[in-house]
């Protein structure tokens, strides 16, 4: 079958740094369209460069100096041909630099352009700075995470960042992208990572509307609350997960633990025998290493696995068939694992076709493409208008 990326022939004009921008491009990337990382001629982005090589892979990178009038021209010239611009700055500069949404719409009517801020463009914290802990406390996702102890506990997955960000701008712009296909007409996009996160409380806002409030971290049924769906140490100090919600799981995990007498106290069990079940649980899990758990459990379709470390993932048999594991060469970096694009589709296999850009390494062949003369690029360069 022939390998047709979805987004074949879609141009991506990228202005965003850190991570929610650049992992949204990236999934755009992935599907095949052209993404051009567009950095400024200063600082660029400043990603850690492990964290950039992962994000910014199958992009093109240039660097324009959006200060100077003819790097703004270089930009405009780019969007006029462009399917999608994405933005990260705080609301209100890409309008002062000129190559806001008015600007581009007025010489590309079918733009798909999307600004990604913390809280929006409108709205009394629209100006104010932030990161993912902000933004999931705002919205109320952070006061969700943890045993319930006073320290918050802090994921090194950035909920906020990805799912209110990343994952919520992916959505928005594909759909936009399928209407303007349809009409010709481009839309804006204005995504805030805090309203993006609040909008997948969904759990909790389950509790507040029918018992008044959110219950407190761990202790709603899939945050701790529950003895049959909580993790438990093993000897050896990892961690099982024990995720046998249904009365038909539990009971089986009660057989492999030799405790058939425990089958009767799922989910539904009072608070005080739930406790009471959990203390003898984490005794038996607790009697074993998480080897002898996997061999013991190896047969027992009950929803309890192990809590695996990244790089144990990266080589287990699963994700490796389920192709989610690329082993690739970074010229800088060297060897460097990648994750796999996680939708499988027909017609399409995904592929690291080029690693990260360096900034400004395609900036003359992206350039030449839009017609510029020699004599033209190198003006600018030594303007510094390009680089």
């Amino acid at each position: 079958m022939t390998n047709r990326p979805p987004l074949q022939g879609v141009k991506v004009l990228d202005l965003t740094r850190l991570l929610p921008g650049p992992v949204c491009t990236q999934h755009l990337a992935d599907m095949g369209a052209d993404v051009i990382k567009i950095e400024d001629t200063g600082a660029g982005d400043y990603t850690a460069a492990p964290v950039k090589a992962l994000v910014n892979r199958n992009k093109r990178g240039i660097r324009l100096d959006l200060k100077q009038p003819a790097a703004v021209q270089v930009f405009l010239e780019l969007a006029r041909t462009a399917d999608i611009i994405v933005e990260g700055f705080r609301p209100g500069i890409v309008d002062r630099l000129g190559i806001g949404y008015q600007h581009v719409s007025a010489i590309n009517p079918g733009i798909v352009y999307c600004s990604i801020t913390g809280y929006g463009q409108t709205g009394p914290f629209r100006d104010l700075a932030g990161h993912d802990m902000n933004y999931a406390g705002y919205a109320g996702a952070a006061d969700q995470v943890g045993s319930g102890e006073s320290t918050l506990a802090l994921s090194n997955l950035p909920i906020a960042d990805l799912m209110g960000g990343t994952l919520t701008s992916v959505m928005g712009i594909l759909a936009a992208l399928f209407d303007s296909a349809r009409t010709g007409r481009g839309r804006y996009l204005d995504v805030a990572i805090s309203d993006g996160t609040l909008a997948h409380a969904v759990l909790p806002l389950a509790r507040v509307n029918s018992e008044g409030r959110a219950r407190p971290a761990g202790a709603d049924s899939i945050s701790g609350g529950l003895h049959n769906y909580s993790p438990y140490r093993t000897r050896d100090g990892r961690v099982l997960a024990v995720a046998a919600l249904e009365p038909k799981f539990w009971e089986q995990f009660c057989e492999v633990i030799g405790r058939p007498d425990l089958k009767s106290f799922d989910r539904h069990a009072a608070p005080e025998q739930s406790q009471q079940v959990r203390r003898e649980v984490a005794a038996i899990v607790a009697s074993l290493t998480l080897e002898e758990w996997q061999e013991k459990l190896k047969d027992a379709d009950c929803c309890v696995t192990p809590v695996l470390k990244l790089e144990e993932t990266l080589q287990h048999a699963h994700f490796r068939a389920r192709d989610m594991v690329h082993e690739t060469t970074h010229p800088q970096l060297g060897p460097l694992t990648h994750v796999g694009f996680p939708v499988k589709m027909s017609g399409f296999r995904f592929a690291v076709e080029r690693q990260a850009p360096a900034p400004g390494e395609h900036t003359l062949e992206v350039l030449r493409e839009a017609g510029y003369s020699e004599e033209s690029i190198v003006s600018m360069r030594e303007s510094r208008a390009v680089l």
